[in-house]
């Protein structure tokens, strides 16, 4: 079998996804035939290399899984939340098979989220230059003015965190000890002191600033406060928030409703599994060749 990076390997094997598997791998987490492997352009044959992941061997590619979740608003998504909220995971009933969620819908968002373990499909929709259009209904407090509306179809300035400060809320999932994992979930009531103090953190990381990319949107519904179908071609964290937080105007409800070739068509907090032929559409839209999956 040809060489493939190691990413590529973890992630098919369903260990996590590949972004994380970079992680593990950057940190000495992976050997290869007994060699710690901290290059992330490094090479392996899964069939002949023996692989380990935190000291555990790689038992070859997981059967690939596709799933439209609609997610319903005060699910996180993630795969473990670290403030105990409820995540996505915990609406999957019946999946024997890991899963990770393919980019993210807020906590107060809902909508068209994906789920798989192909890694290889993910991280090409994750990335920004895959262009798979993703459609949102928004709700929008007051009604923005024209001049407002088409700065966000041509792409706007808006701040996002910086990629060189560290995260203070979130742990990486690959550093949980044993005892972490052990330790049953608390939900508790976060104080008005405790989001006052999350929210200064959250401002003081948006210490960057970046152009989005056009983007195509239109009144839906007419009112006090209207709803716009927006079309966007990249996936920003809370972008949709920030690029209308710019012309002024704060964003009441988020619903994604198409990703790509798919639609959202099942109840909020169920899920169904992709059919083949929705496979290979969305693997078209990436560029990925059409070879059916087994679902």
């Amino acid at each position: 079998m040809p060489s493939e990076r190691l990413q590529k390997i973890i992630a098919a094997a369903g260990i996590t996804s590949r972004r994380s598997a970079e992680k593990l791998i950057s940190s000495g987490a992976v050997s290869v035939n007994g060699q710690i492997v901290t290059e992330l352009g490094t090479k392996a044959d899964p069939e002949r290399d023996h692989i380990r992941v935190n000291g555990k061997l790689l038992h070859g590619a997981e059967r690939q899984i596709y799933l439209l979740m609609n997610k319903p608003k005060g699910y996180v998504t993630t795969v473990r939340d670290p403030e105990g909220r409820p995540t996505v995971m915990d609406l999957l009933r019946g999946i024997r098979v890991r899963v990770y969620p393919v980019g993210r819908l807020d906590y107060a968002s809902e909508g068209l989220l994906l789920l798989t373990n192909d890694g290889e499909l993910a991280h090409k929709l994750m990335k920004a230059a895959s262009h798979v259009p993703k459609v949102y209904v928004v709700k929008i407090a007051g009604t923005p003015n024209e001049a407002g509306i088409e700065k966000i179809r041509r792409g706007l300035s808006i701040p996002v965190e910086s990629r060189f400060l560290p995260r203070r809320d979130v742990r990486n999932d690959a550093s949980r000890t044993d005892e972490d994992a052990r330790t049953p979930k608390i939900q508790t009531a976060r104080t008005d002191e405790d989001a006052r103090a999350s929210k200064t953190r959250r401002s003081s990381r948006l210490t960057e600033r970046v152009k989005t990319a056009p983007a195509k949107v239109r009144m839906v519904r007419e009112g006090d406060n209207p709803w716009y179908e927006l079309t966007l071609t990249e996936g920003r964290n809370r972008q949709i928030r920030r690029m209308f937080e710019e012309i002024g105007h704060h964003v009441e409800k988020i619903k994604r409703v198409r990703y790509g070739p798919l639609s959202l068509d099942i109840p909020p907090g169920e899920f169904r599994r992709l059919s083949t032929g929705e496979i290979e559409k969305l693997k078209a839209a990436t560029g990925l060749p059409k070879k059916p999956a087994r679902t």
